[in-house]
């Protein structure tokens, strides 16, 4: 019947003395996201040079990364489950060796087609290794000040990675040529596992006697990977293509039968009970609505900065340094003790609040303007969203349970995958419709000019979502922890119904890459469980 509870065992234990370990276990995660986010945009920057040199198109040329978004989004559920099931670490440990061998094929890649095969394979070696990093995350710090210290550093650690990332993908793409934005994800893939198989805590899955539930598994993974296929389709042919209607209109009849198998199975992928407990549903809905406003501008402002005002690549990257400080900053260190005093629903509001006003300041592009008048705007944007992402994470992971830790962490990043081709989608498509100059235009200044008053259009109808996520944010049940209003001391443990805060700035970057491990380390309840939380931070402090 559906709705029975798996049972739960405790993940076995490994070997002694944990407490020490801690500090270079969470020091392996800071390298593992550092690494992605530097992967992130190394690879956007060596997009014209591939071009080039496979003489691709640029509709073409998009699916470098399009593959890679694809598989990630799909596989998201199902990872999330087979580590509450199998053992975050296996899962983990295999998606790093997944991630190597197909970073080494795309480096070697004949052609533009098997570059995009390895790239999709790439995305599921990510997708293995995102949602365990959460789960990871989660067993090792307990709710409290302490972990949104470490969370704090993450976020921090993250935001320095995308901008390095930017400087190192243009060395290495301008002195050693693109193929190793791809080969350099191969020595550190190896490193990253051995340090892992010697120090990663191990231990199971916490859902014994269970096994995944495959029809949901393979009609969730299917529906997501054509909905997200069409969503980046309607992108660049719009929403009236048959590459856009036939994949969208398929994910609905698949993600369909997904909900009908899962209110009958026995053990569901994804238990319809826990998608309804207290903000969770809400909580991937503003995900879902905060990641397409980030996915439209995100496209839209660098695409003016270089198109219509002719800016170079470098210059249009150093452009997003401002924003990147406020990540740096805010999302570091601001956003954790902001939900920490006044709750995540708050911090939500407000966080929807900016990013709206911040994207109605950005109509004020022009063809002839300069980019540093859209600074104010894209300031006040990245202040909402440096504290939206976090809280919104916090929600959705709210009131998780031992062998639900996957479980929350897919589902969210799920969400906030598909955010970002939705909006993509979306405000591409309006700006299409409203740029009346460009459609009979034969010279450049006129066509500049429709595209930017497309773009202003968009940019109001993101404006305008943002507005919906405001209203969504409404409808939030306040998860503001007991530990921030003094009932609890810091010594003593956090109901585990509490705010899950610690994945809080992964789904922010959402294409994490982790490091692995084996047998013979301890294991991740061992590491939290014989040390108190105070002992355990403190020795990074």
């Amino acid at each position: 019947m559906a709705g029975v509870s798996p049972k739960l065992s405790q993940p076995t234990q490994g070997s002694t003395n944990p407490v020490l370990r801690v500090r270079l276990v969470f020091f392996l995660v800071l390298v593992a996201f550092f690494m992605d986010i530097i992967d992130a945009s190394i690879v956007t920057v060596a997009l014209p040079s591939i071009r080039t040199e496979f003489a691709a198109s640029i509709p073409d040329s998009q699916w470098i990364y399009g593959a890679y978004a694809i598989t990630l989004a799909g596989f998201l559920l199902l990872m999330g489950r087979a580590g509450d099931t199998y053992g975050q670490k296996k899962i983990f440990v295999g998606g790093l060796i997944i991630f190597t061998i197909a970073s080494f094929t795309g480096g070697i890649a004949p052609s533009l087609l098997s570059l995009v095969v390895s790239r999709s394979i790439q995305g599921i070696g990510a997708a293995m290794t995102t949602v365990t990093a959460f789960a990871i995350f989660i067993r090792i710090f307990t709710e409290g000040p302490e972990r949104n210290k470490a969370l704090g550093y993450l976020v921090a650690t993250l935001s320095g990675g995308f901008a390095a990332g930017a400087v190192a993908g243009g060395a290495l793409t301008t002195f050693l040529g693109w193929r190793w934005v791809m080969f350099i994800n191969v020595p550190i893939g190896i490193v990253a596992a051995l340090l892992c198989q010697r120090y990663l805590p191990g231990g199971g899955g916490w859902l014994k006697n269970q096994h995944l539930d495959i029809p949901g598994a393979l009609t969730s993974t299917t529906g997501i990977i054509l909905l997200v296929f069409g969503l980046t389709n309607a992108a660049g042919v719009g929403f009236a293509s048959e590459w856009t209607f036939i994949p969208l209109a398929a994910s609905v009849l698949v993600l369909g039968l997904f909900l009908f198998i899962e209110s009958r199975s026995k053990a569901p992928l994804v238990p319809l009970a826990f998608v309804r407990r207290g903000s969770v549903l809400t909580a991937n809905a503003l995900a879902l609505v905060l990641t397409s406003i980030v996915g439209g501008i995100g496209f839209i402002v660098p695409v003016y900065f270089q198109n219509v005002l002719g800016y170079s690549a470098f210059f249009s990257g150093l452009l997003t340094l401002p924003p990147a400080l406020i990540f740096f900053v805010v999302g570091g260190w601001g956003a954790s003790r902001l939900v920490n005093r006044f709750g995540a629903k708050r911090t939500l509001l407000l966080s929807s609040g900016l990013i709206s006003i911040g994207t109605i300041l950005l109509t004020s592009m022009s063809p002839n303007g300069s980019a540093f008048v859209l600074m104010p705007g894209l300031l006040v944007w990245a202040l909402g969203a440096s504290i939206g992402f976090p809280a919104v994470n916090m929600a959705a992971v709210a009131g998780t349970r031992p062998g639900e830790e996957g479980l929350a962490s897919g589902l969210v990043s799920t969400s906030s995958r598909i955010g970002f081709p939705v909006g993509l989608a979306i405000l591409l498509t309006i700006a299409s419709a409203f740029d009346p100059p460009a459609a009979g235009s034969t010279g450049a200044s006129i066509s500049a000019a429709g595209v930017v008053a497309g773009f202003q259009v968009a940019e109001i109808a993101a404006s305008l979502i943002g507005v919906l996520g405001f209203l969504i944010a409404l409808r939030l049940k306040d998860v503001k922890p007991s530990w921030a209003s003094g009932n609890l001391k810091p010594s003593e443990p956090v109901p585990r119904g509490s705010v899950n805060s610690s994945v809080v700035l992964l789904t922010c970057f959402h294409r994490l890459r982790g490091l692995t491990s084996s047998s013979g380390s301890p294991s991740l309840l061992q590491l939290r469980a014989l040390a108190p939380q105070r002992r355990i931070v403190s020795s990074w402090q």
